[in-house]
């Protein structure tokens, strides 16, 4: 089974369940501080997990485009990627534990759907703490469909596999609970794994350890929310009891197909082939540096082509790109390719993945003109950067200021220095790097390693306020600048919005002055924001904006400011411009190629 197939069959399956299909969100999180990429199919759905209204319904599936920072380093491994789709499907308030259950069994095993070996399925739940439970309903459910396939299914609760009876583990909070950062929406988990290498028959392990080595391999977690996290750490059961679900696409292709490693599947064998080519090396000779080149190529034509216009910079999204395309370029030379070779594989993602995602074919030319560029300029100082290295490791140790040194004039990203280091048994002093990267005003690592943690931003009233404030925003600068101002990113935490926008130069500060002037005039107008959720076609005859077209489908969520602003968008909002306060804008400048950033405030 291809990807294709596998994504087409999940949705299939979840139509015929009386969901609705809704599009991938773009990689770049809406109004969210906290993370600098989509990493799961609920990330953009939590305006609608918290108790908003989903415009098209209470059942809802699609196939989410997801990149996972933290991931970076794992990759070469049998199972870890940066870039993935991610299969979910959510409940709203409407269906709970057993049909989630249910439906995730019967999609498995079912012979009309995937039919996968019963026997081959292990399953984890949560096993309670001085908050929660244990997880009794889920063992219950799990219990029955083990029963319907013969096997009288026993639960773990030391995390260890006792004997060819156990089926379920009973794990903690950190494998088998989600929850916000700071409280909020919260719950048990549970989690389906496949038995990889059945032939070993019944191993003593622990169940850490047979996943770890690849005998266990998840392919599908279900996510309970059905708490309300409290600042004391008190949980309170949430009225609207939600089900958010995530089926890994490539994992669950490669176990179809039975293999034991993600990279076995065809699209990674076609991006293999094109590499062999490029190289002259054998993929067989050279796994790490092959799989590495392979899933960067993807990440950074995802990126690239995403609608949000990512360009590789020292900046959050933009600092990733750039780390993957060089670190890329690193390995291709370590197999011995001279110059630009990543625009090759990426035609070939284009070509893959494109019809589930158009807007690679639309914007394929900018994908390999910035890939080139890119890639052409690290070329130029990797020679030199690495002969430099050798130099600074003579004694086994790397100060800070000699890593900075690497990353300021020869274009090394910290990681590619610590991997580097790491290599070559040498020692690396990062807190004094970091320390350089604050006195240059560049990249804080220790703020974007918080950003790659993961975590979704607070859904207070100072967002609700920044929020409409954001749309007030772009409405003056459209009025400012001109019409070809358009949203290409936004992110709001309960202090301030940040707000990414096409245009090619820097605002004045009479240009700053008269948007400040706008957007005050309408707060001052006490002027209400209207909700209405109206067919597609409507909202975009009514001239309504916005990068999420295609979000929802033909039902559509369309937040008004009378004659002021009119944009499609999944809220939250307040009820009227005159509860914002006053609007000041605290900085305007470059974000990419193209792209300028405003941070303001509401005081």
């Amino acid at each position: 089974m291809t990807i294709d197939e596998l994504r087409q069959k999940y949705l299939d399956f979840f139509k015929s369940k009386e969901h609705k299909v809704i599009p991938s969100s773009s990689l770049v999180p809406e109004n969210d501080a906290t993370v600098l990429f989509t990493m799961a199919g609920m990330h953009p759905l939590v305006p609608y997990l918290m108790g908003e209204k989903h415009p098209v319904g209470t059942k809802l599936t699609n196939s989410q485009k997801c990149i996972r920072t933290g991931d970076i380093d794992d990759v070469g491994d049998n199972r870890h990627l940066t870039f993935f789709e991610m299969l979910g499907n959510w409940s709203l308030g409407d269906y709970f534990k057993k049909e989630a259950i249910t439906w995730s069994w019967e999609f498995l095993t079912s012979p009309e759907w995937l039919n996968l070996d019963p026997k081959r399925f292990f399953v984890t739940v949560f096993i309670g703490d001085s908050n929660s439970p244990l997880d009794d309903e889920s063992v219950k459910s799990w219990q029955e469909m083990f029963k319907q396939s013969g096997i009288e299914a026993e639960v773990s609760t030391d995390g260890t596999w006792k004997n060819e009876n156990t089926r379920i583990f009973a794990l903690g909070e950190e494998d088998n609970w989600w929850g916000l950062a700071g409280g909020g929406p919260c719950g048990p988990c549970t989690e389906m794994f496949y038995d990889i290498h059945p032939e070993n028959g019944f191993e003593s392990d622990t169940f850490d350890n047979l996943v770890n080595k690849g005998r266990f391999l998840e392919v599908w977690n279900d996510v309970f929310l059905q708490y309300n996290r409290q600042k004391d750490e008190s949980l309170v059961p949430l009225e609207q009891k939600n089900v958010d679900t995530g089926m890994g696409l490539e994992r669950t292709v490669a176990v179809l197909n039975g293999f034991s490693e993600i990279f076995d599947i065809d699209e990674f064998q076609e991006l293999f082939k094109q590499i062999e080519k490029i190289s002259g090396k054998k993929y067989a000779d050279n796994k790490e540096a092959f799989r590495i080149i392979a899933d960067h190529a993807r990440c950074a034509t995802m990126i690239l082509g995403d609608e949000k216009g990512i360009t590789p910079s020292n900046l959050d999204q933009g600092y990733i790109l750039r780390r993957v395309i060089r670190r890329a370029v690193r390995y291709g030379r370590q197999l011995g390719v001279e110059g630009s070779f990543l625009g090759e594989i990426s035609e070939i993602v284009i070509k893959q993945l494109g019809t589930a995602y158009p807007e690679l074919k639309v914007r394929k030319q900018h994908i390999l003109d910035e890939i080139k560029k890119e890639e052409e300029k690290f070329v130029k100082t990797l020679e030199k950067g690495l002969k430099e290295f050798e130099k600074m490791s003579v004694d086994r140790v790397i100060t800070g200021k000699e890593a900075f040194l690497l990353f300021a004039s020869y274009g090394f990203p910290y990681e590619m220095t610590a991997e580097l280091a790491k290599e070559n048994g040498v020692e690396i002093d990062k807190k004094e790097f970091d320390a350089e990267f604050e006195k240059h005003q560049d990249l804080s690592r220790q703020g974007a390693e918080q950003k790659f943690k993961g975590g979704l931003a607070d859904d207070g009233e100072a967002t609700r306020k920044l929020h409409t404030a954001t749309h007030l925003l772009q409405a003056a600068l459209r009025q400012v600048l001109g019409d070809h101002v358009a949203q290409k990113g936004s992110n709001i935490t309960p202090d301030r919005l940040r707000f990414d926008f096409t245009h090619n130069e820097k605002m004045t500060d009479e240009q700053k002055k008269q948007v400040e002037d706008l957007v005050n005039g309408w707060i001052a107008q006490k002027i209400n924001v209207k909700c209405e959720e109206i067919p597609y076609m409507h909202a975009k005859k009514r001239g309504a904006i916005g990068l999420f077209e295609d979000k929802y489908g033909d039902i559509v969520k369309v937040y008004s400011v009378e004659d002021v602003s009119c944009e499609l968008c999944g809220g939250p909002h307040a009820e009227n411009t005159g509860d914002l306060g006053e609007f000041k804008i605290k900085k305007e400048e470059s974000s990419s190629s193209g792209i300028r950033r405003i941070k303001a405030v509401l005081i």
